[in-house]
């Protein structure tokens, strides 16, 4: 991480909300005045031009504006977008059949296994998929996009932009679905990879010549080699995701279908008679085997994660007309296998078998060529969730929920390729820690449920806010989407809260860090935030006794970057107290995060002109934009504010903060507070403002 030292006014000035950073006074959070907005309006306002990042550019089939727009489908083909979200929206769900049915199956199989209990355990699967993924998801929350953008984060945004202002609930239900994404993140790529590589003892030959140990380490070899290549981006390999997540879906239904032929009655698992049959007569053990049956609708947050990219009906249309329909028919063909052993079991009089019954659907021959297409769907999963832990680190830090972390670019083309080394090197180290302590992908499923259905208990509720606020639903429409579905939702999380001492604390542990770290930097921001003001002079008194008493004058510009433009900067002050001038231009500049992805050109700078020596400047940035400072004061030109950026000088903040134990947080935070500060990414280079151009004053605080 870069930074020795607690940087002042920089670090608040990209912050939206309290908490943000560490600022001298309080940050802003931009709040729309016109929530219902339509969407052409949007559609217009999206697109980064001059003011967006240097090197941005918008991706392919983002449609700029609301995910209804259709605009990214006739850009870049209808049918290019549906196959590209196959390989990135669908890769986590798309693996779930290698483990899901496995373990509901072995939940059920305590006391043996009947035919009604594998016909209940697949009609749970398919009804899951059904309620959960497309009638929730499908039909309701990506309808909630902003402006085309999806995401836990995203829809926290629009929540508090259809409030009109920052609420304590909906920004701590963000921050809890934020939290429990990165322990999803962590174990994703375990569970999905290790799956995948036991597939090789199913293979003859090798049952027994690949041990625990050898799983373990081809898997952590692959692992290795995909988060090593997080740092060069995945552009190029990221074309094939698609085509290669297509032909697995193509390979599971097959498989499916070949099952099917030989037990076709386990089509009667459709019927919703059969889970309901189930759940009734097994009572918690039934409980039990819904916690494992959820494994099927992990990811279904994706649908809405990447919508940015892919746009709303190219992923609905992936999903009705080729995803489900292969992930049901694979899920029915495993049922058919299940009773086909069932069956031969009774007739020989030996115990029924549990088997690996993704692979074992497949012919001998082809068990190698499955396990391998297998391990590269585990991959572009893996990739996938990596992604979206970069993403929702980046929307993290501009809504000041994390300090500035390096965000880095790794394509010229793709707006999404984003790489943030400080998340890559911690996800890596947290997934090699969670592989080796748990060691098997059936273990691990313990731990997978807990984090998934907590996010999706957040999605409901925000979503319903959105619903009755910005959507203007009556309290008995917005109750009918949020009555069964917060149900259904409150079910699962029970389901898996049973499996909390076998494996379900693993993300609770990890979500409670990450929610104890975001809230201390709120915190202590806030603390921070508060005390500046308290000792600050307000910026139009101090204008006043510049006139009455002026300073010396140096020529050209000078910049003071800072988080409140009401208030004299820190950095001014010092320099007129300790070098005694005052630059012929002086701009108060601010940045601040608005509740949309990304702001267009035409609203990204605003200037007030205060007298003859100052001027505030305001820039603007959505929260999926990173700050380009001098690309952005290029647009200023066009508003009359003119200056040479190599005659310039920007003035930055820095603060020393040391703990007290009269400040507003126990002792033990303050300290982690000033670590985050000490650790946080270095403002110059953040903003992208020209090193050698850059002045930075301060002085000591206390927290």
């Amino acid at each position: 991480m870069i930074g020795d030292t607690p940087k002042d006014d920089a670090t608040s000035s990209a912050s939206p909300t309290p908490g943000a950073t560490s600022g001298e006074t309080a940050p802003h959070t931009t709040i729309s005045k016109d929530a219902a907005a339509s969407n052409k309006e949007a559609a217009a306002k999206t697109d980064c031009g001059d003011g967006a990042r240097a090197d941005e550019s918008v991706p392919p089939g983002h449609n700029g504006g609301h995910g209804n727009s259709g605009h990214g489908a006739k850009s870049a083909g209808f049918l290019a977008l549906a196959i590209g979200s196959v390989g990135v929206v669908f890769g986590d769900i798309g693996t779930s059949p290698l483990y899901a049915f496995k373990e509901a199956l072995h939940a059920a199989a305590h006391d043996g296994v009947t035919r009604s209990e594998i016909l209940g355990v697949v009609s749970l699967a398919l009804w899951a998929l059904i309620l959960v993924v497309t009638v929730k998801y499908v039909f309701f929350i990506m309808r909630a996009d902003n402006k085309g953008e999806g995401g836990v984060l995203s829809l926290m945004a629009l929540a508090m932009q259809a409030i009109g202002k920052r609420t304590t609930l909906v920004f701590v239900l963000g921050v809890i679905g934020a939290a429990l994404f990165y322990g999803d993140a962590v174990i994703t790529p375990a569970i999905s990879v290790l799956s995948a590589v036991e597939g090789l003892r199913t293979i003859p030959g090798l049952e027994n010549a690949i041990s625990t140990q050898m799983v373990m380490i081809i898997a952590i070899v692959m692992l290795l080699g995909l988060f090593f290549i997080q740092s060069h981006g995945t552009e190029k390999v990221g074309r094939f995701f698609g085509p290669i997540c297509v032909l697995w879906f193509a390979v599971m239904a097959a498989l499916g279908i070949s099952q099917l032929m030989t037990h076709p009655d386990i089509l009667m698992a459709i019927s919703p008679h059969y889970a309901a049959k189930f759940l009734a007569e097994h009572g918690v053990a039934g409980f039990i085997v819904l916690g494992a049956v959820f494994l099927t609708v992990t990811g279904a947050e994706a649908l809405t994660a990447d919508m940015g990219h892919f746009g709303r009906w190219p992923i609905q249309a992936a999903w009705l007309f080729f995803v489900l329909p292969c992930l049901a028919v694979n899920y029915l063909g495993q049922g058919a296998l299940a009773l086909t052993m069932l069956d031969l079991s009774i007739e020989s009089g030996a115990p029924f078998q549990e088997l690996n019954w993704f692979f074992e659907m497949a012919p001998l021959a082809l068990r190698l060529p499955l396990v391998l297409l297998a391990g590269a769907a585990t991959f572009i999963a893996s990739q996938a969730v990596i992604t979206g832990a970069f993403s929702l680190t980046q929307q993290a830090i501009q809504l000041g929920l994390l300090p500035r972390l390096d965000v880095l670019r790794t394509s010229e083309t793709q707006s999404g390729q984003i790489y943030v080394p400080q998340i890559n090197s911690m996800l890596l180290i947290g997934v090699l820690v969670v592989m080796l302590s748990f060691q098997t992908s059936s273990a691990l499923a313990h731990a997978y449920g807990l984090a998934v259905t907590g996010t999706m208990v957040v999605t409901t509720a925000m979503a319903g806010i959105v619903m009755r606020q910005l959507w203007k639903w009556r309290w008995a429409q917005v109750l009918a989407f949020l009555i069964p579905f917060m149900i259904l939702d409150l079910v699962f999380l029970t389901a898996n809260m049973l499996r909390f001492f076998t494996g379900g604390w693993l993300p609770i542990l990890i979500a409670t860090a990450l929610f104890i770290l975001m809230a201390t930097w709120m915190r202590g921001t806030q603390i921070l935030t508060e005390k500046t003001r308290r000792d600050s002079v307000g910026l139009n008194d101090l204008v006043d006794m510049m006139q009455a008493r002026p300073p010396h004058r140096a020529s050209g510009t000078a910049i003071f970057l800072t988080s409140d433009p009401d208030v004299a900067p820190v950095a001014l002050m010092h320099n007129l107290k300790h070098n005694k001038v005052l630059h012929e231009k002086n701009v108060i500049l601010t940045v601040k995060t608005a509740n949309t992805p990304r702001v267009a050109p035409e609203d990204r700078v605003t200037i007030e002109i205060i007298n003859a020596d100052f001027k505030k400047v305001v820039i603007s940035y959505g929260f999926m934009e990173s700050p380009n400072l001098p690309k952005a004061l290029g647009l200023c030109r066009k508003q009359g504010l003119k200056f040479d950026i190599m005659s310039t000088s920007f003035f930055l903040g820095r603060r020393s903060v040391v703990p007290s134990a009269n400040s507003g947080m126990p002792l033990w935070q303050d300290k982690l507070y000033i670590f985050l500060m000490k650790n946080a990414a270095n403002p110059t280079e953040y903003f992208h403002i020209p090193p050698g151009r850059v002045v930075e004053l301060g002085t000591q605080v206390t927290v």
